[in-house]
């Protein structure tokens, strides 16, 4: 038993040699001194009880007393050396002292409860060095053995996941914070909105219209941009992307570091699109010149000054591209840190969340995988502050509607999507279905009638906000430029076609 808990009364022992093996982290003294103050004032319980759990103790009897302990003050009844000896070993010794002895002992030489926290904290730190210890030790072990069963690959990942799971969990900051706090922040996040361009809350879209029904961006907020395919979801994706990257105006704070005043720096996900697609994306949207033509190499030679140009400027966004196929929420979380560690981060972009995979075994349930990865998500954007665009696939039954608009209840693996959510967008245009139902001769009596329609919907996009936690839902009419997949502002909230130039 730990050399009889240190000996308990810690007499000078002389200098022994160098031990040849390592004692994993502890400190049996900072335990010992947790214990007795909690002994002697059980208020030393509730200074630690919402981050120090029994397991993090290194002494094995200390555990099984901080565990009892806690069960008998969570009844409401007083935990001292009487209460809680009856619930240990009667004939365990601690050297030449029985455990009913060691608790008085322990009593005794209780100081103030004070410090209890600061001996709890110490105790929780080195429990987290013993677990990085032991994910350590199984990394090299299992890289030596080399499973079948666990490429290279899978023990990556769930290195990762591991260092998440305890990353997450091994935080005592959390808790209850005071109404005053509160309002002193949302007071200082009302100034900032006041200083901004735009007076937003939170950042802009670069979509005025949209803006102006949202607020912007708000920090922490998971927005799930859904669309079926060929409506456009990735393209207002970029569209946004770019905006805040381009507005980006960094702001120097007393302690030397940045922030951001205006815009923002992004992280896209890119998992369809390679990192090049996504580039020449961006560089038709904003040079209007047609992406097809410069996969051909169809442009002339006043177009391509208009690239290269374009390229310059784009060298010093503050765009960055992950086109990592597949990746799963423990690999995007840990790159994401990294990044605001790095160049900072306001904004990330996911696209799309049906191609991400979850931290469960192979074969689980894809709901129960696509709850894991929202909910990561969520928990993603309020740990780093940012808001996170997610976007999303939707169900065939849209198609099979006569209405095609889309609904909440179309959104594929839907239940945990739409519950973790904050924002809701369904991207709608009502052109690319008409389209499809022109008549194939130009006799028929009904081609003047999808003539007029087609003229009524041509170059107009749909923006649904169906959810909204802290707004108002409602539709945003966008104008939409099909060759550049562009989205901007209608020139007048009357317009009813938008005209290519």
């Amino acid at each position: 038993m730990i050399d009889a808990v240190r000996n308990i009364a810690r007499p000078q022992a002389p200098q022994a040699p160098e031990p040849l093996y390592r004692e994993a982290p502890n400190n049996i003294e900072a335990e010992q001194a947790l214990l007795g103050a909690l002994l002697v004032n059980n208020d030393a319980y509730y200074r630690v009880s919402d981050f120090l759990k029994a397991e993090h103790l290194y002494e094995p009897l200390h555990r099984k007393i901080f565990e009892v302990a806690s069960e008998i003050i969570r009844m409401g009844k007083t935990a001292n050396p009487v209460t809680i000896k009856t619930f240990l070993p009667a004939d365990q010794k601690v050297g030449d002292l029985t455990v009913a002895q060691y608790l008085a002992r322990l009593a005794s030489e209780a100081v103030t409860i004070i410090n209890a926290e600061d001996y709890g904290r110490a105790i929780y730190d080195l429990a987290l060095r013993r677990s990085l210890i032991q994910i350590g030790e199984d990394v090299v072990n299992i890289a030596y053995d080399a499973p079948l069963d666990m490429p290279p690959q899978a023990q990556i990942e769930d290195t990762e996941r591991r260092l998440f799971a305890l990353a997450e969990n091994g935080r005592y900051d959390g808790g209850f914070q005071s109404f005053s706090d509160a309002v002193a922040q949302a007071v200082d996040m009302a100034g900032a909105a006041f200083e901004r361009d735009g007076n937003l809350s939170g950042i802009s879209t670069g979509i005025s219209s949209l803006d102006s029904k949202m607020g912007g961006l708000q920090r922490s907020d998971l927005i799930v941009l859904a669309g079926r395919p060929g409506m456009g979801k990735t393209s207002l994706a970029t569209n946004i992307a770019w905006n805040i990257a381009a507005a980006y105006e960094p702001e120097v704070l007393p302690d030397g570091s940045f922030k951001a005043k205006n815009g923002g720096v992004v992280g896209f996900y890119s998992l369809e699109m390679s990192s090049e697609q996504l580039a020449t994306r961006i560089m038709s949207e904003q040079t209007e010149v047609s992406s097809s033509k410069i996969r051909r190499g169809e442009i002339t030679e006043h177009e391509f000054e208009k690239l290269v140009g374009f390229s310059q400027t784009m060298q010093k966004v503050p765009l960055f591209i992950d086109q990592t196929g597949g990746i799963s929420i423990a690999q995007l979380s840990a790159r994401a840190r990294r990044l605001k560690r790095q160049r900072g981060l306001d904004c990330l972009v996911v696209d799309y969340i049906q191609l991400m995979t979850g931290a469960g075994k192979a074969g689980e349930n894809r709901v129960q995988e696509i709850t894991q990865i929202t909910t990561g998500l969520k928990s993603l954007g309020k740990e780093l502050a940012v808001p996170i665009i997610a976007l999303s696939q939707l169900s065939r039954q849209v198609e099979s509607r006569e209405d095609k608009r889309p609904q909440l209840s179309d959104l594929r693996e839907s239940g945990s999507i739409e519950q973790d959510a904050d924002v809701v967008l369904f991207v709608f245009r009502e052109e690319y279905y008409v389209k499809n139902l022109e008549p194939r001769d130009l006799a028929d009596p009904k081609y003047p009638e999808w003539e007029a329609l087609m003229d009524k919907v041509k170059g107009t996009a749909d923006v649904i906000i169906a959810k909204q936690r802290h707004g108002p839902t409602g539709t945003v009419k966008l104008a939409f430029q099909s060759e550049f997949t562009r989205f901007a502002d209608l020139a007048d909230p009357s317009f009813i076609q938008y005209e290519e130039p």
